[in-house]
């Protein structure tokens, strides 16, 4: 099983500078997989999370594929709505190409209606034209990248299964996760993990996956690993923009988790 990292591309801490340490940490560290997220348009509601600079996805993987040479390069997630399908086609297998091979597709509706709304895209119809996409997308052919198709809900699982090469849930618990895995018939399985290391274990039955003592997440992987998982992407954002100034508290955890990772029988 592949580890990948969430890298956040945006919020006040972010610069091209943080954003090339960033990689070098995660490719330093062993890690297989670099990912980043997706908005066009920085609405107030976007804004409350993820707020400027927001580096666009494709741009800053393409600079990133320049400064390694080893790490997998993804989005989690493109929000395909956004976007002409035919352009998301030409963009990746570019990037794709331009990397050496090393692009991941992680495609998702959104959720952000005043985004939305500022680029022209009808919210209530997200979930059709993100159908619509992928079907061009696969006619379009994006070459050997992989398509990962996010959505936490029962239809967001059915996309998956229809169009994608694995379903790629974000930030959900073990119980969960197990249960979508074992009801449906999934193409694969790369799940986006929360990652916060906390020194004695956390004692919720809501526990996200990768909540916890070294013990417990190092335990979710393994139970990941047993439910299937290709590839599990650690996501160390939490949610407070503030902490895109303090990246060494991330690179901290990513640090203690890759050394037992190389030290694990």
């Amino acid at each position: 099983m592949q580890l990948g990292v969430n890298v956040p591309n945006f919020g006040p801490g972010t610069d091209p500078g943080t954003l090339r340490d960033w990689a070098r940490v995660v490719e330093g560290l062993g890690f297989d997989l670099l990912m980043v997220s997706d908005h066009v348009a920085v609405t107030p509601d976007v804004a409350e999370r993820y707020p400027e600079p927001f580096y666009e996805p494709f741009t800053t993987l393409s600079w990133l594929a320049g400064v390694t040479t080893r790490v997998r390069l993804g989005t989690t997630v493109l929000v395909l709505p956004y976007r002409h399908p035919l352009l998301v086609a030409r963009m990746a297998a570019n990037l794709d190409a331009l990397s050496g091979g090393r692009l991941v597709l992680g495609v998702g509706v959104g959720w952000a209606r005043r985004e939305f709304e500022a680029l022209g895209v009808p919210f209530a119809r997200r979930g059709r034209v993100t159908d619509e996409h992928l079907a061009a997308l696969r006619e379009a052919g994006i070459g050997s990248v992989p398509l990962w198709v996010g959505g936490n809900s029962e239809a967001g699982v059915r996309r998956a299964v229809r169009f994608g090469d694995a379903w790629h849930p974000l930030r959900g618990t073990l119980p969960w996760m197990g249960s979508v895995v074992r009801s449906h018939a999934l193409p694969g399985f790369a799940p986006r993990i929360a990652l916060r290391l906390t020194d004695a274990p956390v004692d919720d039955p809501e526990r996200l996956a990768g909540v916890g003592s070294l013990e417990q997440v190092l335990d979710d992987l393994e139970q990941l690993r047993l439910l299937g998982a290709g590839t599990v992407v650690l996501d160390p954002y939490h949610g407070d923009p503030e902490a895109t100034r303090r990246p060494h508290t991330a690179w901290r955890d990513l640090t203690t988790l890759a050394a037992h990772r190389r030290t694990a029988p």
